[in-house]
């Protein structure tokens, strides 16, 4: 479908929604969902009836030139409105762009430690601490779910939600295989050290979103490892869930009340089945797109974090900041996701058109 038909179709259900609201007799849930659509497409369409303006504007300026006494005002008037005209079309295409069904969730952001030993804890800690005051910056509040630390104060996986307006819009691009180039502290002969960590951010997910079935669920229980005469210990309030369709597993033992741990796990085990799903789909779909750039697939390295050079680079988009200390402190991180944020959306303009 071309980008004229498209403008046409959006300015013809703006008016089919205004008729539908102005009838009697709507069911108060069929009125409210029929209105938050009218009011979605209202800014769109006064978009297009501008631009389509201005394209009728030029086009009876055109049929003036040919009248010598209105020929040089035609010929003014044509050059003023003949450069807006992209910056018109580009103003609807980017309003038309479909927006992601959980771009203004919530996230459960996940860290584990990949390859380096006790530097891959440590290097996790770091980046589970780099978010942790990336949503300070944003005003989010960070609450840890689960937090499991090696011998040296390093993380081997940590849990948390972030909650705060159009959070997962922003770290969606955050999921993948994150590198660290360092010198540990352990490190007598001054070499640099190459470590990974996997993160995982995932959409939070309503009892409504996602449609779980008991039967296809295994709860287990068991005593929370920890240190020994701990309270958490004593008793058997960890869980661990099994999502059996999608043999996807979920473990809690950060609460001492079994039932916390349990709705904290079905809050996880949500948001990774509707990824799952959400996931396949892009997958497929991204798969007829020859010209989209890196995949997001959670195996690629994404990022690198190169401390003798005091530098960090998104391989995604070949971006490199040298002020590593303050991406690392939250505050420089807007740079790599802002540059995402247009590439994703470059992207889907040329979707939308067709290129």
């Amino acid at each position: 479908m071309s980008l004229t038909e498209t403008l046409a179709r959006v300015l013809a259900r703006h008016d089919e929604l205004r008729d539908a609201l102005s009838q009697q007799g709507l069911a108060p849930d069929q009125f409210a969902k029929l209105s938050k659509e009218y009011a979605d497409l209202t800014p769109v369409s006064e978009a297009i009836v501008g631009l389509n303006r201005a394209r009728q504007e030029i086009t009876e300026a055109e049929a003036m030139l040919a009248d010598p006494d209105m020929a040089a005002e035609a010929k003014r008037e044509i050059e003023a409105l003949r450069p807006r005209i992209p910056e018109l079309e580009l103003q609807v295409q980017r309003m038309l762009i479909p927006k992601d069904a959980a771009d203004e969730r919530n996230a459960i952001l996940e860290i584990r430690a990949g390859a380096g030993g006790d530097e891959a804890g440590l290097f996790a800690a770091l980046l589970f601490d780099m978010y942790r005051k990336y949503a300070a910056v944003h005003g989010w509040r960070f609450e840890v779910m689960e937090l499991s630390e090696n011998d040296v104060g390093g993380l081997k996986e940590g849990v948390a939600e972030i909650s705060g307006r159009g959070v997962f819009a922003r770290l969606k691009f955050e999921s993948g295989v994150h590198r660290v180039q360092r010198v540990p502290s352990t490190e007598n002969a001054g070499r640099v050290h190459t470590s990974t960590a996997t993160v995982a951010v995932l959409p939070e997910m309503e009892e409504t979103d996602v449609e779980i079935h008991d039967k296809d669920l295994r709860i287990d229980v068991y005593r929370a490892s920890g240190a020994g005469g701990q309270h958490v210990n004593k008793t058997e309030s960890a869980v661990r869930i099994t999502h059996i369709p999608t043999n996807t597993v979920v473990a809690m033992q950060d609460e001492r009340s079994q039932h916390k741990n349990k709705a904290k796990a079905m809050k996880i085990l949500r948001a990774k089945i509707y990824e799952q799903r959400d996931r396949a789909i892009k997958s497929a779909h991204a798969a007829e797109r020859k010209s989209q750039v890196g995949t997001g697939d959670r195996s690629e390295r994404i990022r690198t974090y190169n401390f003798p050079q005091g530098r960090v680079s998104d391989h995604r988009i070949e971006m490199t900041l040298y002020n590593i200390d303050q991406v690392i402190n939250g505050t420089e991180l807007d740079k790599f996701i802002d540059a995402l944020t247009t590439r994703e959306e470059a992207e889907k303009l040329a979707e939308l058109s067709g290129t």
